[in-house]
């Protein structure tokens, strides 16, 4: 008889420490706040209840801004965001959520419950915090 899966969930491998922010902020304050979280990717909040959430990776801001020469005090963040966001239901299977990332080029994506942001999840969480630490337990 074969052996059920172990089912790991996306709400077990994200990460719980992120900011959400709001668009009209600069990429300077953005970037302060990313730095004293230590996070790579920043949500922006929605402007009001039928809008979206928009998303900052480091990447988009290297791209945009830093490549571009553009000055980081005169760029506001939704400037340079992705928006809508795709996002990623808690519940979750990180097999599942790690082909969603392939099928859809991303790296990190938002984890919503109830129509908010609980977490971030990234390829690091789906790995370290999701496979691996599963096989430890193992």
């Amino acid at each position: 008889m074969k052996e059920k899966k172990r089912i790991i969930r996306v709400r077990n491998a994200m990460k719980t420490t992120f900011e959400v922010i709001n668009g009209m902020m600069t990429v300077t304050a953005a970037l302060e706040k990313m730095a004293a979280k230590e996070i790579r990717c920043i949500i922006i909040d929605k402007r009001h209840e039928d809008d979206e959430y928009g998303i900052v990776l480091l990447s988009d801001i290297a791209k945009q801004v830093l490549a571009k020469d553009r000055s980081p005090d005169r760029v506001n963040v939704y400037e340079v965001m992705s928006k809508p966001v795709l996002s990623i239901d808690a519940d979750m299977d990180i097999r599942y959520c790690a082909r969603f990332f392939d099928n859809f080029g991303l790296s990190h994506a938002p984890v919503i419950e109830n129509g908010r942001v609980i977490g971030i999840i990234s390829y690091t969480g789906l790995v370290m915090r999701g496979l691996y630490r599963a096989l430890e337990c193992e």
